[in-house]
């Protein structure tokens, strides 16, 4: 009978080896990402390309949960709730410090979550038909200011960061524009090709392909610099134009309390996939930039983010909807 046993433990032992037993430090659960957004937008196309790459690169499965409603509340909230083992994690972008500051009580940027990586960013531009008379930021000022109210602008919103960035242009050149919200970024430019706005304030991504067929034209960017794919358009601070630089991030937040190392597993599953040679031609693509800021940094980024947010949504008056 030992003799037996010894057998048996040693074809166990082989099979495991040959077979490949998990390692003791193996990620078993699959890591789900929840995206407050819904499929096929920036947001989601991000995240399914860190999934498919963390996948390639020998990591864990990720899986994508599209958790959409409530200006990303829905999604957001549902992170914050998940048990903090590092298997729930959320797609954060802009809204995810701009909804505590005007919906209180939700949850909290600071102590609600633990940064991860801070993935990838895209410029905010403001645009006008590639046809109209405005063929700098200054023209369009001035038009503004000779007719007051006759100027539209629009954005996706309202109270988004593309909103945000109106109301930072009004109050730096003292000018009265009409603002017209529309659902999101898409329908605003449909707006202004058909004539029904003046200017849009877009995220990058979207008016990327009117950009280079010059269906459009860029005036100005949020961007701490000028984007190489678009030499010719300034920035706020470039011009003088008050001192507000943002551009649309996109990062992974846990929930509070995860464990450090789950933590640490993360930040190297992301980052790692980030850095490789076959995610930059796919973010070129979308019209997104690498950043790869992960852990604490991140985390202090978000905090200005949001004292910036509170302190230009207090000044400009800016109400939840």
């Amino acid at each position: 009978m030992r003799m037996l046993a010894t057998l048996g433990a040693v074809c166990l032992a082989v099979m495991a080896i040959a077979f490949g037993a998990p390692r003791a430090d193996a990620q078993q659960t699959p890591i789900k990402i929840v995206v407050p957004y819904p499929p096929g937008s920036g947001p989601d196309i991000l995240s399914r390309l860190m999934a498919e790459q963390i996948g390639r690169d020998g990591g864990p499965t990720v899986v994508i949960e599209n958790r959409p409603g409530g200006g990303t509340l829905i999604g957001t909230e549902t992170v914050a709730r998940a048990e903090p083992d590092g298997n729930t994690v959320l797609l954060a972008a802009n809204s995810f410090v701009i909804n505590p500051v005007l919906k209180k009580g939700n949850y909290d940027v600071a102590t609600s979550f633990d940064p991860v990586c801070y993935l990838a960013g895209t410029p905010m531009v403001l645009v006008v038909q590639g046809e109209a008379p405005y063929k700098t930021l200054a023209d369009l000022v001035a038009a503004a200011r000779a007719k007051p109210g006759s100027i539209v602008f629009s954005s996706g919103g309202p109270a988004s960061s593309l909103h945000v960035a109106i109301e930072v242009l009004k109050r730096a050149t003292n000018i009265d524009v009409t603002y017209v919200p529309y659902a999101g970024t898409a329908p605003s430019v449909n707006a202004l090709m058909g004539g029904h706005v003046t200017a849009v304030w877009a995220d990058y991504p979207t008016v990327v392909s009117q950009l280079k067929s010059g269906t459009l034209r860029g005036l100005v960017t949020t961007s701490a610099k000028r984007i190489a794919p678009l030499p010719d358009v300034p920035t706020l601070k470039e011009l003088g134009i008050g001192s507000y630089e943002a551009d649309i991030f996109y990062g992974i937040v846990a929930p509070a309390k995860t464990p450090p190392d789950m933590l640490n597993k993360l930040t190297g599953w992301f980052s790692t996939a980030l850095k490789t040679s076959e995610i930059q031609p796919r973010l070129d693509q979308q019209g997104l930039f690498p950043v790869g800021q992960c852990g604490a940094p991140f985390g202090a980024y978000l905090r200005k983010m949001s004292d910036d947010y509170r302190q230009i949504i207090a000044a400009s008056n800016i109400k939840a909807d």
